[in-house]
């Protein structure tokens, strides 16, 4: 249960010494303290969707701190906020907004059954991010239980702490409890569309123009484009191609929607019968794959059981246009992978671009087109099946290096990978282990992001395989050797 990645799964996994599912606040205190006192490490699990198992296995003695009980929303229509507890899934944030208003939303994921706590505390990227940015911009205040079992608000905890956890990785720092979320505005029906094409049917040449108009287009449009393999059927036969599809969310209706893109993006052909028009929480499923007219009560599910499919993601920020002969090639090769990897590409501009790089730990903002997510599925099971899924990862990855951004090659904390770079969850002390794969997550915000560990958990009390701020070190010396460095503060 609340596991979503069957690689982490196996019969021989790291097991914990005990699991403790929060039924109320009191208990994470006293988790903490308990494990703290006893050199126990906890793994704070909220969704289950730590696409490396951070949140759920360990090499070393722990205990899990299961969050998913604490899952109350208490939505505030009138002040356009709402309390959200670490447990509760997206999904349910969005039905209960739902329910109480059909123009307000919040910006976060399109996976329903994500948890609030971890996705959140990443940076929550979603397809309102070009209208209003990622989840962490819309977060008012928060409730924290620190190293010492205390539970702290935004003006107890202080600027520093507040601004480390929205996006810096909220297990960094302690156990998030909720969070307080700004409510945004949507028209009461948008327009969503999904267009696709081949390899065959010009799908090289929509790339390429797509990353010319997509930050440019209106910030009321997301426009994604998803590459995977499929088969079709010509004249009898059938055969593996490349396949594309352009998934938008437009708030507003078809008929502004049509004269925006058919302007700036004609060679797409987008025509009203692609497009339908659907209160926002249904276009919430609509972007999950679910049919048109899923009652939105689906929302709310969440699966009994571990999947059985195992996977691998990866992430890369692009910062210029990848050429026609280069796409051709990515293309190629991807086809080559039988369906198992596919690519998202997810578009800047917008509000993307008008807020700092040091607002919050998240830094990727200006001069990004897009973020690739790299997304590598297996039903197979066993280490030679899953050693060749991650090989063709790591090989398709290598191969995107030219195109991607450098010095360093960025990723992004929700897509965990531990392929940027790790660390033994034990007494890290150099600063260039963390630094080496801290900077390609948050850039010049590392530096901020481990001045505040020193300052709240200097004992290094929460820490796991790989995190960013996973060492001690002099904070006071730190600091006046660095006193002049953009980003501390």
């Amino acid at each position: 249960m609340h596991t979503h990645n069957g690689r982490f799964s196996y019969s021989e996994a790291p097991k914990p010494l005990a699991i403790v599912t929060a039924l109320n606040e009191s208990h994470v205190q006293a988790t903490i303290l308990c494990a703290k006192k006893n050199g126990i490490q906890i793994r704070i699990r909220s969704g289950g969707h730590d696409s490396e198992g951070l949140s759920y296995i360990s090499d070393v003695p722990f205990v899990i701190l299961d969050m998913f009980p604490l899952n109350s929303i208490d939505v505030d229509i009138e002040n356009e906020s709402a309390w959200v507890q670490a447990g509760a899934t997206i999904g349910q944030v969005y039905y209960q907004i739902a329910k109480k208003s059909n123009v307000h939303a919040f910006p976060a994921g399109v996976c329903p059954t994500l948890g609030a706590g971890g996705h959140i505390s990443g940076g929550g990227y979603g397809n309102l991010m070009r209208k209003y940015g990622i989840s962490v911009d819309n977060v008012i205040d928060a409730k924290i239980v620190d190293v010492n079992g205390n539970i702290l608000d935004r003006k107890s905890m202080g600027d520093d702490l507040f601004w480390a956890i929205r996006g810096g990785g909220g297990a960094s720092f302690g156990v998030i409890l909720s969070w307080k979320i700004k409510l945004v505005s949507v028209t009461p029906k948008v327009t969503v569309f999904k267009v696709k094409k081949t390899l065959e049917e010009g799908a090289i040449d929509l790339v390429y123009k797509w990353q010319l108009v997509a930050t440019k287009l209106p910030e009321d449009i997301f426009l994604r484009v998803v590459h995977e393999v499929v088969n079709v059927t010509q004249k009898g036969n059938t055969k593996k191609t490349v396949q594309v599809t352009f998934i938008a969310l437009f708030l507003g209706k078809t008929e502004t929607l049509l004269p925006l893109v058919n302007k700036q993006f004609p060679e797409l052909g987008l025509k009203q019968s692609d497009c339908n028009e659907i209160p926002w929480v249904n276009s919430t499923l609509y972007w999950y794959n679910a049919p048109i007219g899923t009652p939105i009560e689906a929302l709310l599910d969440v699966p009994k059981e571990p999947l059985s499919s195992s996977f691998k993601t990866m992430s890369d920020y692009v910062k210029k246009p990848i050429p026609k002969d280069a796409i051709k090639s990515i293309l190629d090769l991807l086809n080559q992978y039988d369906g198992h990897l596919k690519m998202e590409w997810n578009p800047y501009g917008g509000k993307m671009y008008e807020i700092s790089s040091s607002e919050t730990p998240f830094p990727h903002r200006a001069g990004n087109l897009f973020l690739i997510e790299y997304l590598t599925n297996w039903g197979e099971v066993g280490v030679e099946a899953k050693n060749h899924y991650l090989n063709i990862s790591r090989s398709f990855f290598e191969f995107m290096t030219p195109f991607v951004s450098k010095t360093p090659r960025e990723a992004f904390l929700n897509y965990r990978d531990i392929g940027v770079g790790g660390n033994t969850p034990s007494n890290v002390t150099s600063i260039d282990i963390a630094k080496s794969y801290g900077t390609k997550y948050f850039n010049r915000n590392f530096e901020r992001l481990v001045l505040v560990k020193s300052k709240v958990d200097h004992e290094n009390f929460f820490r796991y395989e790989q995190k960013t701020s996973s060492y001690r070190h002099n904070g006071h010396a730190w600091e006046k050797a660095h006193k002049g460095d953009e980003g501390v503060k």
